[in-house]
């Protein structure tokens, strides 16, 4: 059992999961989350119930390769043993890379300075079955260059409200007091890369709205497919309406790849 100190230790973890049986990482009643099996982890370890602050919300069936946690704790527990304990006892989907423990200010979320995501779909004919949990198959014929050139319009500072979650829009349209997120993000990069049959999306920006990286793919997509016209970003920007945009990329190709919290690079 680990020893109780006098004062708290502030612990960062950073995290890999494949979130395909988990709805999403936010603690919900009745359901499997992967703040959830985290708590309930430490506990068993330190026998102080803690919820560990993620660097986002990722959603249902979405993964992660550098989820980054905080959270502090009573219990003197060296970081090696914290590391090792977690990895025993949470799910063999859910693992612990690095424990560490941090300065008392440090905050996944509010401490981040960047994020990046890759977003990964199959070309072939044929999706490997190791592989369907993780990439979005398309074998529809796609341009792209206009891909590349539309994701290139997002680089910078932009009102996302058209790519945001629906439901946000929906809650300000049924209570007139709801107050939504600020939609002003900064995004510094945002590139398609193509690797045989493998096609992925990698953005990096300050921060990024519910959904915002799925919808941004399932446009690009739309445009790829010759639906929408290779400079309708700027366009769906201005218009800051959800029904502007295209649809929203499946959660099963989208991964959290890394959390910055000071100069590292982005993709």
């Amino acid at each position: 059992m680990a020893q109780e100190s006098t004062s708290s230790r502030n612990w960062k973890l950073t995290l890999a999961y494949d979130g395909t049986d988990y709805s999403g990482w936010q603690v919900q009643p009745r359901r499997r989350t992967i703040q959830g099996e985290l708590a309930d982890a430490i506990e068993q370890i330190s026998r102080e119930r803690v919820l560990p602050q993620g660097s986002g919300r990722t959603d249902a069936g979405v993964h992660a390769l550098g989820q980054v946690a905080s959270f502090s704790l009573r219990a003197n527990i060296p970081p090696d043993n914290l590391q090792r304990a977690l990895n025993r006892i949470l799910p063999t989907d859910i693992r612990v890379i690095a424990a560490e423990p941090v300065a008392e200010q440090f905050h996944a979320r509010h401490s981040a300075v960047r994020k990046t995501y890759e977003y990964r779909m199959f070309r072939g004919e044929i999706c490997p079955p190791f592989l369907s949990r993780y990439v979005y198959p398309l074998v529809w014929p796609l341009d792209l260059n206009s891909m590349q050139n539309a994701a290139a319009h997002i680089v910078g500072q932009h009102d996302f409200t058209s790519f945001a979650a629906i439901e946000l829009e929906l809650a300000q349209r049924q209570d007139p007091d709801f107050t939504p997120p600020c939609p002003i993000r900064v995004i510094t990069a945002s590139t398609w890369q193509q690797e045989g049959d493998l096609l992925t999306y990698c953005v990096t920006g300050g921060g990024f709205l519910h959904h915002m990286v799925r919808n941004l793919v399932g446009t690009f997509i739309d445009i790829g497919r010759n639906h929408l016209p290779a400079d309708a970003i700027p366009q769906i920007l201005a218009a800051k309406n959800r029904g502007a945009a295209g649809p929203t990329a499946p959660a099963r190709g989208l991964f959290l790849i890394s959390v910055a919290y000071d100069a590292e690079p982005s993709c």
